[in-house]
């Protein structure tokens, strides 16, 4: 018998073969496994655009005001960021302010870790009369917009004689709704109730319960909770502008200070600015790995 072989027909001379179009999809889309050129490019596009910003204010905190009126936006630092940082010194209660922010930033932060883990866990998993009508009441106060609610809270604050106090700012914000329902949110679906009962039929009260068996699972989505509001207490302005004194200010209600009304030295307004992203920035660095850790176990279920 005679046997046909067929031959592929050659390819033309400007087609690519299938494997070769494959690795280079790959290589730019990515293959599922590792990303490719193009999610690289985007997520580098991304961090100089977020960077840009503190890294101008960088760049011309370090110069003097003349910097801002150059055709070419200058790139490098210049040699005047610690005069224009001595003249922030100078110009505002700097310390005062920066322990102010750190106090009342830690306070709140613990603070509402604490509470809204605790609400959450109660929401999540504890079977009451009105769960579901408290939790909508507890979202429903998300949308009302804080200005609303800040000419009746400085009048409860003024009664009680707390303006100008740091615990007019602290005692409003000890806990907040978007921490209830972040950690509800959470907790319904990292915790099995299967594990609760067990707790219970081994003899663990509510309290034993809660912290051998949910504060364990709640610690990531913590951690990110702990960030997001330190960040949030740390750049509150107007609540802190209305109701601290002019000498005893948080940081960012004192950078507000070096501003006049005829004149604006930009190159001190934002050094200052600089001063006050250094704290966050660290803050980042140290928590960064719990919070990336945080988020893919939020992420992986099952």
């Amino acid at each position: 018998m005679s046997v046909i072989e067929r031959k592929a027909p050659a390819p033309g001379r400007g087609s690519v073969p299938p494997r070769r179009k494959q690795s280079l999809r790959n290589r730019i889309f990515g293959n599922g496994l590792r990303p490719g050129f193009l999610t690289y490019g985007l997520l580098l596009a991304f961090f100089v655009g977020s960077a840009y910003p503190l890294w101008w204010s960088a760049v011309v905190g370090s110069r003097s005001n003349e910097a801002l009126g150059l055709t070419y936006p200058p790139l490098l630092p210049g040699g005047n960021f610690w005069a224009n940082v001595g003249e922030v010194l100078d110009t505002i209660p700097f310390w005062t302010a920066l322990w102010n922010s750190i106090l009342i930033s830690s306070i709140i932060t613990v603070s509402v870790v604490i509470f809204s883990t605790l609400a959450g866990y109660a929401f999540a998993k504890l079977r009451f009369r009105g769960n579901g009508v408290l939790m909508v009441a507890v979202v429903a106060t998300m949308a009302i917009p804080t200005q609303l609610g800040i000419i009746p809270l400085f009048m409860v604050m003024r009664e009680l004689g707390w303006t100008g106090e740091i615990g007019a700012v602290i005692v409003p914000t000890l806990v907040t709704a978007f921490g209830v329902f972040f950690m509800r949110q959470y907790l319904v679906d990292v915790i099995p109730d299967e594990l609760i009962e067990s707790a219970r039929m081994d003899g663990a009260n509510m309290i034993r319960t809660f912290w051998h068996v949910a504060l364990p699972a709640a610690r990531p989505a913590m951690a990110i909770l702990s960030l997001f509001t330190f960040m949030s207490a740390w750049t509150d302005f107007l609540w802190p502008l209305l109701v601290l004194d002019a000498s005893n200010p948080t940081l960012q209600t004192a950078l507000s200070q070096l501003q006049s009304s005829r004149y604006v030295d930009y190159s001190v307004v934002l050094s200052g600015a600089v001063l006050s992203t250094i704290p966050l920035l660290i803050l980042f660095v140290l928590a960064g790995k719990q919070l990336i850790s945080g988020i893919m176990q939020g992420a992986v279920k099952g």
